[in-house]
């Protein structure tokens, strides 16, 4: 098995050209990165504790404000009415009777929608968070079935909600494509992630395969998923003269200001968008339509607006996972070695968005193999738009790579574990950087262990009645990412209190509670001695809840701001100190004060320092290096996913009996939130394996099951006892030595699920979701 180690052939990486845009494109100038953290060998007193979420009671006790919950006086309720057809123009608009419905304040229309720039479409900045690069309600022109048409603002939601169902609105239909095979038969082209061409070339891969004596060759396809976060979209906004004030449900409160700035002509400053809690975003919670049309409407109203999608309208105006349909074959030599991998497909996106699902993306990184041919072709097709979605790509991509590693184990003999081991990369296969740290064996093998993988029988052979009883594992992976632009503020008082300021999120991973752990370690204080202000564009960063790179963004900013903390805090402390004269990397946080690493005697109190300097406090703002160290290694979550499932021979009712996830995801700074996070990425794997799918009407491009009466999540009953563990082994070369872990549990389950299955009933499903009438 070749190792690539031409620097030209690094350039193929998807990862690592992804990675390369983004520190290129920062705004800022290289910085010194790269350089392993020499804290992050030392076990403090906060880092690896279980932490309970400091936002859980309030959220609980109901006080945490949500966007839809922000009350404002005089404030009006918005209702979206949606277009019915794919593709034409609104060729009569009567809203005469919705506009003498009691209550009813205005009905915005493109007639009368104050006039505005188009938002910028994810791919295109990187600051853009919107689905499209569409005009917004400006001109009478459909794009897709479920478009918003025309917006009621009414005194209550109710007078607005029945309002617009008196809207009477007549369509010339335009030619249209909603079907993916007809998509696919008027062309394809290359597809592009963040910027990147989705295809990857090492050797002739066909060629390998064709002369590889085992071989698995099939085709996989995977439906659209619709976003359904527990708390639907919402937004309350409010004029105050020119100056825009957002209460929004966002994964990016900077990226949503500088957005709504330029879609409304006024400068950044003049956007203030707040979001300190967030039910569920996954991907979604970006910058919609809803967010535009109902500052549009509070401008036009000279009145504050409510605007909160129905599940309905988050059905039919955000965006959905992309259906595809890939090719994965697999080539080995006598010993089992890889000596080709093909992952090829198909996905769609419409023509106004840049988003296509990157089903390749962790093919590239997770075996090493002689020979390579990655691609992702797009086909078009007029519909709401596909965005992120949990584990964008490797949740998907990941079903048909290793479903394949399943078959081609049992074609050559050998359990499915050894042959994954057999073929673990030295380095990166496609790019030849070596790995900043790589455990997954390690995690393969303690997980085999705990979840009882010597127990495995062949394919069909278990039976305990009525039930077939199958075992069946996946390898997960999800690449370390960390945006630049982490600015983090600290400010300590004589108290001895710190306030930590970032312009990040909690969408309930515990953003808050495990910032406030890493401050208090480096500050040497208790945790009630820690505050962490985020959720704000006011205050400094930016950050993106997304990637899983949050936590390591905001830790790298905050690392930043510690530093400049210590060396001023050194330099008011004077020659009479007992810390005079050392370097700010010859200090560490204590007892409520700073000492020497090696020497605890020498040390002084926060309080006598800021005394002595004669302030009340002190307050410093830094920003985290450039994130080089994604271009020196290559850089990953691993996962290894095992699950038992049981399938009724009567019926093909399937129930999955138990799961495992075993998980190399570096140091795990909070173990509780982190079990949280990784079982809650193994839940929606699930629901991707067995229920998600949204029906798509492919005559009309409509959404046919717009709410979770149709769209089905797993329930309680359909989620089994879920164990979970980690390595908990450090990578030298992150900030605090941890990698991402919000999206690697979703990674690897559906092909967990499917071979366990496979291996219950010896029948394979391609298509997801694996449902009865597909096994019986």
């Amino acid at each position: 098995m070749s190792i690539i180690n031409d620097a030209a052939e690094a350039a193929k990486s998807l990862a690592f050209k992804v990675m390369k845009k983004a520190v290129e494109n920062a705004p800022d100038r290289w910085m010194p990165g790269g350089t392993p953290d020499p804290l992050i060998r030392r076990q403090h007193g906060q880092i690896g504790r279980p932490i309970s979420r400091i936002d859980g009671p309030l959220k609980v006790e109901g006080s945490a404000r949500f966007a839809a919950e922000v009350a404002l006086d005089n404030m009006t309720y918005a209702a979206i009415a949606f277009s019915t057809i794919a593709r034409g123009r609104i060729a009569s608009l009567d809203v005469g009777d919705a506009e003498a419905a009691p209550g009813v304040v205005l009905v915005m229309s493109y007639r009368n929608a104050p006039r505005m720039k188009p938002m910028q479409a994810l791919g295109s900045s990187e600051m853009a968070l919107s689905g499209d690069d569409l005009p917004v309600m400006q001109d009478d022109v459909i794009h897709w079935n479920g478009q918003p048409v025309a917006v009621v603002l009414a005194e209550t939601q109710e007078q607005a909600d029945y309002a617009r169902s008196l809207i009477r609105i007549g369509y010339e239909i335009w030619p249209s494509t909603t079907a993916f095979e007809v998509a696919k038969a008027a062309g394809t082209e290359t597809g592009f992630f963040l910027g990147q061409p989705l295809h990857v070339k090492v050797g002739d891969a066909e060629s390998a395969l064709a002369a590889a004596p085992f071989r698995v060759d099939g085709l996989y396809r995977t439906p659209r998923h619709s976003h359904a976060a527990i708390e639907p979209h919402a937004t309350t906004v409010a004029w105050n003269e020119d100056a825009l004030v957002v209460h929004d449900a966002t994964q990016g409160v900077t990226h949503t200001a500088w957005q709504l700035s330029r879609v409304f002509g006024i400068p950044q400053e003049k956007v203030h968008v707040t979001s300190p809690y967030v039910g569920g975003g996954f991907g979604s919670k970006g910058l919609w339509q809803h967010q535009v049309l109902g500052a549009a409407a509070a401008k036009l109203a000279r009145r504050p607006v409510r605007i909160t999608l129905s599940r309905e309208g988050v059905f039919r105006i955000v965006g959905v996972r992309s259906p595809t349909e890939q090719r994965v074959a697999i080539g080995a030599d006598e010993r089992g070695c890889f000596t080709a991998i093909v992952h090829t497909g198909t996905a769609l996106m419409t023509p106004h968005n840049f988003m296509p699902e990157p089903f390749i993306a962790g093919t590239g990184n997770s075996y090493a193999a002689e020979t390579f041919k990655l691609d992702v072709q797009i086909a078009r097709i007029n519909s709401v738009a596909s965005t992120f979605m949990r584990g964008p790509g490797e949740a998907v991509g990941t079903f048909a790579l290793e479903c394949a590693v399943d078959e081609l184990a049992e074609l050559i003999g050998l359990d499915p574990i050894e042959l994954r081991i057999r073929n673990e990369p030295e380095r990166n296969p496609t790019d030849g950087r070596p790995f900043s740290s790589r455990n997954i064996v390690e995690a393969y093998r303690a997980g085999a262990e705990r979840f009882g993988w010597s127990t495995r029988q062949a394919p069909g052979t278990r039976r305990e009645g009525e039930w077939l009883v199958g075992l069946g594992c996946a390898t997960g992976t999800y690449p370390y990412y960390r945006m630049p632009g982490g600015v983090a503020r600290l400010t300590i008082d004589r108290d001895g209190c710190v306030r930590a300021s970032v312009a990040a999120h909690e969408m309930g991973m515990g953003t808050a509670t495990a910032h406030t752990q890493v401050v208090a370690d480096r500050m040497g204080l208790p945790l009630d001695k820690i505050t962490v202000e985020y959720g704000d564009s006011i205050l400094p960063g930016v950050f993106l809840a997304g990637g899983s790179q949050q936590t390591a963004a905001i830790g790298a900013a905050i690392i930043a701001a510690h530093r400049t903390l210590v060396a001023k805090l050194i330099r008011l402390a004077g020659n009479d100190s007992p810390i005079a004269g050392l370097r700010p990397d010859e200090v560490t946080g204590l007892d409520g004060g700073l000492a020497k690493l090696d020497d605890a005697e020498r040390r002084e109190s926060y309080a006598s320092i800021l005394a002595r300097a004669k302030l009340p406090e002190l307050t410093v703002e830094a920003k985290a290096p450039l994130p080089l160290e994604m271009l020196h290694w290559s850089m990953h979550s691993q996962a290894a996913m095992f699950c038992e499932a049981r399938v009724n021979a009567v019926t093909g009712e399937t129930r999955i009996a138990r799961f495992l996830g075993s998980f190399d995801c570096g140091r795990i700074v909070n173990p509780k939130t982190a079990a949280s996070q990784f079982r809650g990425g193994i839940i929606m794997g699930l629901g991707l394996a067995l229920m998600e799918e949204t029906a798509f009407d492919e005559r009309t491009g409509r959404v046919m099951s717009p709410s979770l009466a149709e769209y089905h999540v797993p329930a309680h009953l359909d989620v089994p006892p879920i164990d979970v563990m980690w390595t908990d082994i450090p990578d030298p070369h992150t900030p605090m030595g941890a990698r991402g872990i919000g999206e690697i549990g979703i990674t690897g389950t559906g092909a967990a699920v499917a071979n366990a299955i496979y291996n219950a009933t010896g029948k394979r499903i391609r298509d997801l979701p694996i449902t009865l009438d597909k096994l019986l």
